[in-house]
């Protein structure tokens, strides 16, 4: 049995308040060598990014994955679209719930698993202002109730 290793190196954490979260997907990644580099120094954001299908393929796009500074030359641009690895199934089951129900592929978070950089994608729906509140008013009652808990 293998030993798995998982290090993250970026967390979309607006993603659960600003959308609903319906299911998740892993996908790997193509990446240059700058960019890979940059990603172990932890020089990602995933904030409003997104990802789209386009020609039968799934990109990332708004996904910043700041320059390696140690490259001499040829470093990578950093807000550039991101090709994702899936298999042609899942693909094609994504594009049927995102072009039928009105569903958004969002990123939450960027790893590295046994040295192979994934993420991690969500298929989610956009959230109004009255249900923000709603999510809002739920974690201060429950932050009130385990404070209230520590008391005793």
């Amino acid at each position: 049995m293998e030993k798995t290793h998982k290090k993250i190196v970026s967390e979309n954490r607006k993603a659960r308040y600003n959308y609903f979260i319906e299911d998740t997907y892993e996908a790997g990644l193509v990446l240059l060598g700058t960019e890979v580099k940059s990603l172990r120094l932890g020089r990602a954001h995933l904030k409003d990014s997104h990802a789209k299908l386009k020609k039968g393929e799934l990109y990332v796009y708004q996904m910043h994955i700041g320059a390696y500074p140690f490259a001499y030359h040829g470093n990578h641009d950093p807000l550039r679209p991101r090709k994702l690895l899936m298999h042609k199934g899942e693909i094609k089951k994504l594009y049927g719930k995102v072009n039928e129900r009105g569903f958004s592929l969002i990123p939450l978070r960027i790893y590295f698993i046994n040295g192979k950089v994934k993420i991690t994608l969500a298929l989610a729906k956009g959230k109004r202002k009255y249900d923000k509140r709603e999510t809002i008013r739920r974690r201060d009652e429950k932050r009130d109730l385990e404070r209230t808990k520590k008391d005793y």
